[in-house]
Protein backbone atom coordinates (compact mmCIF):
# COMPACT_ATOMS: atom_id res chain seq x y z
CA UNK A 1 0.00 0.00 0.00
CA UNK A 2 0.99 3.58 -1.03
CA UNK A 3 -0.76 6.03 1.98
CA UNK A 4 -1.84 9.50 0.01
CA UNK A 5 0.81 12.17 0.20
CA UNK A 6 -1.61 14.67 1.25
CA UNK A 7 -5.44 15.63 0.23
CA UNK A 8 -6.32 18.93 -1.03
CA UNK A 9 -9.77 20.86 -0.35
CA UNK A 10 -12.70 20.13 -2.68
CA UNK A 11 -12.20 24.31 -3.37
CA UNK A 12 -9.29 23.74 -4.20
CA UNK A 13 -9.42 20.59 -6.71
CA UNK A 14 -12.01 22.89 -8.59
CA UNK A 15 -9.97 25.96 -8.58
CA UNK A 16 -6.91 23.94 -10.31
CA UNK A 17 -9.20 21.87 -12.74
CA UNK A 18 -10.45 25.41 -13.79
CA UNK A 19 -6.75 26.72 -14.21
CA UNK A 20 -6.09 23.83 -16.51
CA UNK A 21 -8.82 24.11 -19.08
CA UNK A 22 -8.31 25.64 -22.50
CA UNK A 23 -11.71 25.98 -24.52
CA UNK A 24 -11.49 24.45 -28.08
CA UNK A 25 -10.76 25.81 -30.65
CA UNK A 26 -12.15 23.17 -33.50
CA UNK A 27 -15.45 23.98 -34.85
CA UNK A 28 -18.05 22.60 -37.34
CA UNK A 29 -20.89 23.47 -39.15
CA UNK A 30 -23.99 22.02 -38.62
CA UNK A 31 -27.77 22.04 -39.74
CA UNK A 32 -29.84 24.50 -37.84
CA UNK A 33 -32.10 21.66 -36.65
CA UNK A 34 -29.40 19.67 -34.78
CA UNK A 35 -27.78 23.01 -33.12
CA UNK A 36 -30.32 22.91 -30.20
CA UNK A 37 -27.89 23.30 -26.73
CA UNK A 38 -24.56 23.65 -29.10
CA UNK A 39 -22.32 26.69 -29.04
CA UNK A 40 -22.01 29.49 -31.20
CA UNK A 41 -19.00 29.65 -33.07
CA UNK A 42 -19.29 32.86 -35.07
CA UNK A 43 -21.13 36.32 -34.58
CA UNK A 44 -24.10 36.40 -36.74
CA UNK A 45 -25.25 39.71 -38.43
CA UNK A 46 -28.95 40.07 -39.56
CA UNK A 47 -29.06 40.15 -43.63
CA UNK A 48 -31.88 41.86 -43.55
CA UNK A 49 -35.08 43.60 -41.73
CA UNK A 50 -37.21 41.51 -39.78
CA UNK A 51 -40.10 41.49 -40.75
CA UNK A 52 -39.03 42.38 -43.85
CA UNK A 53 -42.48 44.59 -44.80
CA UNK A 54 -45.47 46.23 -42.35
CA UNK A 55 -47.66 43.39 -41.18
CA UNK A 56 -51.09 43.35 -39.42
CA UNK A 57 -51.16 41.93 -35.89
CA UNK A 58 -54.86 41.12 -35.97
CA UNK A 59 -57.89 39.87 -38.03
CA UNK A 60 -60.11 43.06 -39.11
CA UNK A 61 -60.03 45.59 -41.88
CA UNK A 62 -56.82 47.55 -42.54
CA UNK A 63 -57.57 51.19 -42.31
CA UNK A 64 -56.86 54.72 -42.13
CA UNK A 65 -56.83 56.38 -39.07
CA UNK A 66 -58.38 59.46 -39.80
CA UNK A 67 -61.44 57.73 -41.71
CA UNK A 68 -62.29 56.45 -38.04
CA UNK A 69 -61.63 58.88 -35.22
CA UNK A 70 -64.56 59.26 -33.48
CA UNK A 71 -66.19 55.65 -33.99
CA UNK A 72 -68.34 53.92 -31.25
CA UNK A 73 -71.12 51.67 -30.97
CA UNK A 74 -73.62 54.34 -30.91
CA UNK A 75 -71.83 56.82 -33.98
CA UNK A 76 -70.08 54.26 -36.25
CA UNK A 77 -68.03 55.21 -39.33
CA UNK A 78 -69.07 53.70 -42.73
CA UNK A 79 -65.69 52.48 -44.95
CA UNK A 80 -65.55 51.27 -48.39
CA UNK A 81 -64.56 47.45 -48.72
CA UNK A 82 -61.93 47.27 -51.63
CA UNK A 83 -60.07 44.06 -51.35
CA UNK A 84 -58.62 41.70 -49.24
CA UNK A 85 -54.75 41.12 -48.25
CA UNK A 86 -53.70 37.38 -46.90
CA UNK A 87 -49.93 36.20 -46.24
CA UNK A 88 -48.34 35.96 -49.12
CA UNK A 89 -51.47 37.74 -51.07
CA UNK A 90 -50.47 40.97 -50.83
CA UNK A 91 -53.66 44.10 -51.70
CA UNK A 92 -51.78 45.13 -54.98
CA UNK A 93 -53.68 48.81 -54.48
CA UNK A 94 -53.85 51.95 -52.55
CA UNK A 95 -56.18 52.78 -50.35
CA UNK A 96 -58.03 56.28 -50.76
CA UNK A 97 -60.15 58.46 -47.68
CA UNK A 98 -63.38 56.38 -47.02
CA UNK A 99 -61.78 52.83 -48.36
CA UNK A 100 -60.34 49.53 -45.85
CA UNK A 101 -59.03 46.25 -46.80
CA UNK A 102 -59.81 43.34 -45.31
CA UNK A 103 -56.76 41.58 -43.97
CA UNK A 104 -55.68 38.65 -41.92
CA UNK A 105 -52.87 38.33 -39.13
CA UNK A 106 -49.36 38.43 -41.03
CA UNK A 107 -50.59 39.70 -44.03
CA UNK A 108 -48.57 42.65 -45.40
CA UNK A 109 -50.48 46.60 -44.50
CA UNK A 110 -51.55 47.83 -48.15
CA UNK A 111 -50.46 51.06 -48.90
CA UNK A 112 -51.88 54.11 -47.80
CA UNK A 113 -53.44 52.44 -44.69
CA UNK A 114 -51.88 53.13 -41.18
CA UNK A 115 -53.84 50.96 -38.54
CA UNK A 116 -55.47 47.33 -38.55
CA UNK A 117 -59.08 47.48 -36.56
CA UNK A 118 -60.23 43.98 -35.26
CA UNK A 119 -62.73 42.47 -37.09
CA UNK A 120 -64.39 42.15 -33.29
CA UNK A 121 -65.08 46.22 -33.60
CA UNK A 122 -66.79 46.02 -36.99
CA UNK A 123 -70.06 45.49 -38.23
CA UNK A 124 -71.85 45.39 -41.98
CA UNK A 125 -74.64 48.26 -42.54
CA UNK A 126 -78.53 47.76 -42.42
CA UNK A 127 -78.35 43.73 -40.81
CA UNK A 128 -77.50 42.63 -37.54
CA UNK A 129 -74.63 40.97 -38.04
CA UNK A 130 -71.38 41.61 -36.05
CA UNK A 131 -68.76 41.48 -36.45
CA UNK A 132 -68.38 41.55 -40.16
CA UNK A 133 -68.91 38.54 -42.07
CA UNK A 134 -65.96 37.28 -43.87
CA UNK A 135 -68.55 36.87 -47.46
CA UNK A 136 -69.00 40.85 -47.91
CA UNK A 137 -68.06 41.26 -51.17
CA UNK A 138 -65.64 43.86 -52.72
CA UNK A 139 -67.70 47.30 -52.93
CA UNK A 140 -69.91 46.47 -49.95
CA UNK A 141 -69.75 48.67 -46.87
CA UNK A 142 -67.84 47.68 -43.24
CA UNK A 143 -69.39 49.56 -40.09
CA UNK A 144 -65.97 50.54 -37.95
CA UNK A 145 -67.52 50.87 -34.27
CA UNK A 146 -64.43 51.82 -32.49
CA UNK A 147 -61.61 54.65 -33.33
CA UNK A 148 -58.61 53.44 -34.35
CA UNK A 149 -54.76 55.17 -33.76
CA UNK A 150 -51.67 55.25 -36.59
CA UNK A 151 -50.13 52.33 -35.93
CA UNK A 152 -52.70 50.18 -34.01
CA UNK A 153 -52.38 46.05 -34.92
CA UNK A 154 -49.43 46.99 -36.65
CA UNK A 155 -46.08 45.57 -36.56
CA UNK A 156 -43.74 47.76 -38.43
CA UNK A 157 -41.17 46.72 -40.82
CA UNK A 158 -37.70 46.22 -38.94
CA UNK A 159 -39.67 46.13 -35.81
CA UNK A 160 -37.97 42.72 -34.46
CA UNK A 161 -34.34 43.58 -35.95
CA UNK A 162 -32.81 45.62 -38.62
CA UNK A 163 -30.24 44.68 -41.38
CA UNK A 164 -27.04 44.26 -40.24
CA UNK A 165 -28.13 44.24 -36.37
CA UNK A 166 -25.94 41.60 -34.22
CA UNK A 167 -28.09 38.97 -33.80
CA UNK A 168 -25.96 36.79 -31.90
CA UNK A 169 -22.45 36.57 -30.53
CA UNK A 170 -19.96 33.91 -30.23
CA UNK A 171 -19.41 32.00 -27.63
CA UNK A 172 -23.52 32.01 -26.61
CA UNK A 173 -24.94 28.38 -26.04
CA UNK A 174 -27.90 28.02 -28.55
CA UNK A 175 -31.38 28.00 -27.17
CA UNK A 176 -34.73 27.26 -28.85
CA UNK A 177 -35.62 31.06 -29.25
CA UNK A 178 -32.10 31.59 -30.28
CA UNK A 179 -32.28 28.92 -33.00
CA UNK A 180 -35.74 30.65 -34.02
CA UNK A 181 -33.82 33.85 -34.10
CA UNK A 182 -31.44 32.54 -36.46
CA UNK A 183 -34.29 30.95 -38.65
CA UNK A 184 -36.33 33.91 -39.01
CA UNK A 185 -32.98 35.45 -41.08
CA UNK A 186 -33.20 32.30 -42.90
CA UNK A 187 -30.02 30.23 -42.11
CA UNK A 188 -30.37 26.59 -42.38
CA UNK A 189 -26.97 26.32 -41.02
CA UNK A 190 -24.62 27.29 -38.18
CA UNK A 191 -21.24 27.75 -37.55
CA UNK A 192 -20.47 25.92 -33.89
CA UNK A 193 -17.84 24.69 -31.58
CA UNK A 194 -17.23 21.03 -32.01
CA UNK A 195 -18.62 18.87 -28.90
CA UNK A 196 -15.64 18.01 -26.63
CA UNK A 197 -14.62 13.74 -27.19
CA UNK A 198 -14.63 11.81 -23.91
CA UNK A 199 -12.51 8.34 -24.02
CA UNK A 200 -13.85 6.60 -20.69
CA UNK A 201 -11.99 3.32 -19.60
CA UNK A 202 -13.20 1.18 -16.97
CA UNK A 203 -10.05 -0.37 -15.27
CA UNK A 204 -9.78 -3.34 -12.91
CA UNK A 205 -9.33 -7.08 -13.82
CA UNK A 206 -12.78 -7.88 -12.05
CA UNK A 207 -14.56 -5.56 -14.70
CA UNK A 208 -16.67 -7.57 -17.30
CA UNK A 209 -18.70 -6.10 -20.09
CA UNK A 210 -22.39 -6.88 -20.20
CA UNK A 211 -23.68 -9.93 -22.42
CA UNK A 212 -20.64 -12.27 -20.60
CA UNK A 213 -20.94 -14.39 -17.87
CA UNK A 214 -19.79 -13.39 -14.51
CA UNK A 215 -16.80 -14.76 -13.21
CA UNK A 216 -16.12 -15.63 -10.02
CA UNK A 217 -15.13 -12.47 -8.02
CA UNK A 218 -16.01 -9.98 -10.96
CA UNK A 219 -18.47 -7.71 -11.51
CA UNK A 220 -20.16 -5.68 -14.29
CA UNK A 221 -18.89 -2.32 -16.00
CA UNK A 222 -21.13 0.40 -14.43
CA UNK A 223 -19.14 3.58 -14.62
CA UNK A 224 -18.60 3.93 -18.59
CA UNK A 225 -22.45 3.90 -18.47
CA UNK A 226 -23.11 6.33 -15.65
CA UNK A 227 -20.35 8.63 -16.89
CA UNK A 228 -20.98 8.66 -20.64
CA UNK A 229 -24.50 9.28 -19.59
CA UNK A 230 -23.30 12.33 -18.22
CA UNK A 231 -20.44 13.00 -20.73
CA UNK A 232 -23.85 12.90 -23.26
CA UNK A 233 -26.23 14.95 -21.28
CA UNK A 234 -23.93 18.08 -21.02
CA UNK A 235 -22.36 18.34 -24.50
CA UNK A 236 -19.48 15.86 -25.01
CA UNK A 237 -19.04 12.57 -27.40
CA UNK A 238 -18.83 9.75 -25.14
CA UNK A 239 -16.37 7.08 -26.44
CA UNK A 240 -17.05 4.10 -23.83
CA UNK A 241 -14.16 1.43 -24.12
CA UNK A 242 -13.01 -2.06 -23.03
CA UNK A 243 -12.23 -3.24 -19.60
CA UNK A 244 -8.56 -2.42 -18.68
CA UNK A 245 -6.25 -4.66 -16.78
CA UNK A 246 -4.40 -3.52 -13.67
CA UNK A 247 -1.61 -3.27 -15.01
CA UNK A 248 0.74 -0.10 -16.44
CA UNK A 249 1.46 -1.38 -19.70
CA UNK A 250 -2.40 -1.86 -19.86
CA UNK A 251 -3.06 1.65 -18.83
CA UNK A 252 -0.80 3.01 -21.12
CA UNK A 253 -1.91 1.10 -23.83
CA UNK A 254 -5.20 2.69 -22.96
CA UNK A 255 -4.23 6.14 -23.32
CA UNK A 256 -2.59 5.72 -26.60
CA UNK A 257 -5.99 4.46 -27.78
CA UNK A 258 -7.45 7.31 -26.46
CA UNK A 259 -5.10 10.00 -28.17
CA UNK A 260 -7.66 11.45 -29.96
CA UNK A 261 -9.97 12.47 -26.75
CA UNK A 262 -10.09 16.40 -25.46
CA UNK A 263 -10.83 14.13 -22.13
CA UNK A 264 -9.74 10.63 -20.89
CA UNK A 265 -11.52 9.33 -17.58
CA UNK A 266 -10.22 6.31 -16.10
CA UNK A 267 -12.97 4.92 -13.42
CA UNK A 268 -11.01 2.98 -11.38
CA UNK A 269 -7.26 1.82 -10.18
CA UNK A 270 -7.24 5.42 -9.07
CA UNK A 271 -6.39 4.61 -4.73
CA UNK A 272 -3.34 3.67 -3.31
CA UNK A 273 -3.80 -0.48 -2.72
CA UNK A 274 -0.69 -2.38 -4.99
CA UNK A 275 -2.60 -2.62 -8.22
CA UNK A 276 -3.61 1.02 -8.67
CA UNK A 277 -1.70 1.69 -11.57
CA UNK A 278 -3.20 4.52 -13.39
CA UNK A 279 -1.29 7.23 -10.93
CA UNK A 280 2.16 5.76 -12.12
CA UNK A 281 0.62 5.17 -16.05
CA UNK A 282 -0.51 8.63 -15.81
CA UNK A 283 2.56 9.87 -14.00
CA UNK A 284 4.99 8.77 -16.26
CA UNK A 285 3.27 11.00 -19.09
CA UNK A 286 2.49 14.05 -18.16
CA UNK A 287 1.82 15.98 -14.59
CA UNK A 288 -0.13 14.90 -12.15
CA UNK A 289 -1.98 18.05 -10.68
CA UNK A 290 -3.57 16.25 -7.77
CA UNK A 291 -4.08 13.10 -6.23
CA UNK A 292 -6.69 12.88 -3.42
CA UNK A 293 -9.34 15.43 -2.37
CA UNK A 294 -10.85 15.62 1.12
CA UNK A 295 -14.38 14.12 -0.12
CA UNK A 296 -16.49 11.55 0.98
CA UNK A 297 -17.32 9.86 -1.74
CA UNK A 298 -14.54 10.44 -4.37
CA UNK A 299 -11.33 10.56 -2.04
CA UNK A 300 -8.94 9.00 -4.51
CA UNK A 301 -10.00 11.28 -7.64
CA UNK A 302 -6.68 11.94 -9.66
CA UNK A 303 -6.90 14.88 -12.04
CA UNK A 304 -3.59 14.93 -14.76
CA UNK A 305 -2.79 16.53 -17.97
CA UNK A 306 -0.41 14.32 -20.20
CA UNK A 307 0.62 16.01 -23.70
CA UNK A 308 -0.67 14.40 -27.08
CA UNK A 309 1.50 12.94 -29.59
CA UNK A 310 2.09 14.50 -32.93
CA UNK A 311 0.57 15.24 -35.18
CA UNK A 312 -2.22 16.31 -32.74
CA UNK A 313 -0.76 18.33 -30.34
CA UNK A 314 -1.95 20.06 -27.32
CA UNK A 315 -2.70 18.39 -24.21
CA UNK A 316 -5.52 15.73 -22.85
CA UNK A 317 -7.30 16.05 -19.44
CA UNK A 318 -7.13 13.13 -17.57
CA UNK A 319 -9.41 12.28 -14.33
CA UNK A 320 -8.25 8.72 -12.42
CA UNK A 321 -11.85 8.26 -10.62
CA UNK A 322 -12.69 5.98 -8.23
CA UNK A 323 -13.83 2.63 -8.98
CA UNK A 324 -16.72 2.31 -6.99
CA UNK A 325 -19.78 3.15 -8.76
CA UNK A 326 -21.24 5.95 -6.49
CA UNK A 327 -17.88 7.37 -5.47
CA UNK A 328 -16.76 7.39 -9.52
CA UNK A 329 -20.61 9.31 -10.57
CA UNK A 330 -20.46 11.75 -7.55
CA UNK A 331 -17.32 12.83 -8.72
CA UNK A 332 -17.93 12.99 -12.36
CA UNK A 333 -21.35 15.48 -10.87
CA UNK A 334 -19.24 17.15 -9.33
CA UNK A 335 -15.33 17.65 -11.47
CA UNK A 336 -16.25 16.33 -14.47
CA UNK A 337 -19.18 18.17 -15.27
CA UNK A 338 -18.44 21.40 -14.94
CA UNK A 339 -15.00 20.62 -16.90
CA UNK A 340 -16.59 19.28 -19.73
CA UNK A 341 -18.88 22.44 -20.20
CA UNK A 342 -16.10 25.09 -19.39
CA UNK A 343 -13.90 22.94 -22.44
CA UNK A 344 -16.92 23.09 -24.59
CA UNK A 345 -17.92 26.83 -24.01
CA UNK A 346 -21.49 26.53 -21.86
CA UNK A 347 -22.47 27.92 -19.34
CA UNK A 348 -22.31 26.41 -15.56
CA UNK A 349 -25.04 24.96 -14.63
CA UNK A 350 -27.26 26.26 -11.90
CA UNK A 351 -29.29 23.08 -10.50
CA UNK A 352 -32.14 23.05 -8.74
CA UNK A 353 -32.25 23.53 -4.92
CA UNK A 354 -35.02 23.58 -2.63
CA UNK A 355 -35.12 23.28 1.52
CA UNK A 356 -36.11 19.89 3.33
CA UNK A 357 -36.07 18.34 6.60
CA UNK A 358 -33.59 15.69 7.31
CA UNK A 359 -35.21 12.48 8.00
CA UNK A 360 -32.66 11.11 10.09
CA UNK A 361 -29.12 11.49 11.57
CA UNK A 362 -26.13 11.34 9.77
CA UNK A 363 -22.59 11.13 10.35
CA UNK A 364 -19.57 12.65 8.31
CA UNK A 365 -16.11 12.46 8.76
CA UNK A 366 -15.04 15.46 10.12
CA UNK A 367 -12.26 15.86 7.79
CA UNK A 368 -13.74 15.59 4.57
CA UNK A 369 -16.78 17.51 2.49
CA UNK A 370 -19.63 15.11 2.09
CA UNK A 371 -22.17 14.53 -0.59
CA UNK A 372 -24.98 12.50 1.08
CA UNK A 373 -27.89 11.50 -1.23
CA UNK A 374 -31.11 11.92 -0.52
CA UNK A 375 -34.60 11.10 -2.17
CA UNK A 376 -37.38 13.62 -1.43
CA UNK A 377 -40.45 12.21 0.49
CA UNK A 378 -42.83 15.14 1.41
CA UNK A 379 -41.04 17.70 3.29
CA UNK A 380 -38.18 15.12 4.27
CA UNK A 381 -34.85 14.64 2.76
CA UNK A 382 -33.72 10.76 3.55
CA UNK A 383 -30.35 9.89 3.23
CA UNK A 384 -30.10 7.05 0.44
CA UNK A 385 -26.43 6.48 1.11
CA UNK A 386 -25.46 2.75 1.58
CA UNK A 387 -21.59 2.70 0.45
CA UNK A 388 -19.70 3.83 -2.28
CA UNK A 389 -19.60 0.61 -4.39
CA UNK A 390 -23.65 0.30 -4.70
CA UNK A 391 -25.15 2.03 -7.18
CA UNK A 392 -28.40 2.49 -5.40
CA UNK A 393 -27.04 4.71 -3.16
CA UNK A 394 -27.30 7.48 -6.10
CA UNK A 395 -29.84 5.59 -8.56
CA UNK A 396 -32.51 6.12 -5.72
CA UNK A 397 -31.53 9.72 -4.66
CA UNK A 398 -33.06 12.78 -6.34
CA UNK A 399 -29.95 15.39 -5.23
CA UNK A 400 -27.48 15.62 -2.48
CA UNK A 401 -26.98 17.55 0.86
CA UNK A 402 -23.31 18.92 0.78
CA UNK A 403 -22.03 18.28 4.50
CA UNK A 404 -18.57 21.18 5.22
CA UNK A 405 -15.25 19.78 6.52
CA UNK A 406 -15.65 20.36 10.15
CA UNK A 407 -19.07 19.26 10.69
CA UNK A 408 -19.26 15.30 11.71
CA UNK A 409 -23.00 15.11 12.22
CA UNK A 410 -26.55 16.16 11.19
CA UNK A 411 -29.31 15.86 13.57
CA UNK A 412 -32.82 14.05 12.50
CA UNK A 413 -34.80 17.17 12.05
CA UNK A 414 -31.68 19.81 10.54
CA UNK A 415 -33.05 21.98 7.85
CA UNK A 416 -30.84 21.00 4.71
CA UNK A 417 -30.54 22.30 1.58
CA UNK A 418 -30.65 19.38 -1.53
CA UNK A 419 -28.86 20.25 -4.71
CA UNK A 420 -30.44 18.42 -7.77
CA UNK A 421 -28.84 16.04 -9.53
CA UNK A 422 -28.39 17.27 -13.72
Amino acid sequence: MRPFAGTITLDEARRLIREAIVPLVRHEAIALDLADGRVLAEDVVAPMDQPPFDRSAMDGYAVRAADVAGATRGVPKVLRLIGRAYTAEPFAGTLAPGDCVEIATGAPIPDGADAVVMVEDTGRPGTADWPAPAWLDSGEQVLVLAEARPGQHAIRRGSDMRAEDLVLRAGQALTPSRIGALAAIGRDRVRVVGKPIVAIFPTGNEVVRQGQPLPLASVYDVNSFTVGALVARHGGVAERHAPVPDTIVAVATALDAASGADIVVLGGGSSVGERDVVIDAVAARGDVIFHGIAVKPGKPTLFARIARPAPLGGRQLVFGMPGNPTSCLSQAHVLLMPALRQLAGLPPIDPPRVRRRLASAVGSPANRHQFLPVRLEGDLAVPTFKGSGEITSLSQADGYVEIPVGVARLDAGTDVEVVGYE
